[in-house]
């Protein structure tokens, strides 16, 4: 009953968004929008037990005073803090919660980026290794576009701004349809299985 019961659900509330997609009609429309408004409840009761589950972990690390447990109880504070602000004194400019947001948030989220950017110019510098035919392409191709968006790559060669969308909107936006239809027949799969109930480790089940 445990299983049989979420399969039901998945099944038919596949087949049903499925065949709406196929109907042009008012009826087909007003289920997808109630659908649309189930999935914002439900996506609420999941940032709930997300919530529940992140304060759930970092508390079991501070009990137990793991590694880095400090760092668990700063977490804590800043969600007690930002959902107590955001609920008391509500969220309109100039509140406490937005300043949150802007102070804190966007700092940190600049400075992951910043990070991020180095990590990945330390594997370019690792992949871009012309070992063979493939790799040189992916290099010179890497390069000409690096060079032709910064200003300098102008002065060098007045084309090479020319050239680099030749690149961006033939082999790059080819290369790009190609793994994208990929990943949309890979999510089309991998949907079919679950309503069908081939796929059932969303329930936990191996």
């Amino acid at each position: 009953m445990r299983r049989r019961v979420p399969l039901t659900i998945a099944f038919v509330a596949g087949v049903a968004m499925i065949i709406q997609f196929f109907i042009p009609h008012k009826a087909s429309k007003d289920f997808y929008f109630s659908v649309l408004d189930w999935y914002i409840i439900v996506a609420a009761f999941s940032l709930v037990l997300g919530v529940q589950s992140l304060v759930h972990v970092h508390i079991t690390r501070i009990r137990r005073r793991r590694e880095g447990y400090p760092y668990s109880i700063l977490t804590i504070i800043a969600v007690a803090v930002t959902a107590i602000s955001g609920i008391f004194w509500g969220t309109g400019k100039g509140s406490f919660f937005i300043r949150i947001y802007q102070f804190i948030t966007v700092p940190m989220g600049a400075t992951m980026f910043s990070l991020l950017a180095f990590f990945m110019a330390s594997a370019a510098f690792r992949a871009f290794r012309a070992r063979n035919l493939e790799a040189s392409l992916l290099l010179v191709a890497a390069v000409i576009v690096m060079l032709g968006r910064v200003p300098i790559g102008f002065y060098l060669l007045p084309k090479l701004p020319d050239v680099v969308e030749w690149i961006l909107s033939y082999p790059s936006l080819a290369a790009y349809r190609g793994i994208a239809i990929g990943v949309g027949l890979g999510m089309i799969g991998t949907a079919l299985k679950i309503i069908l109930g081939v796929e059932r480790r969303w329930l936990g089940e191996r």
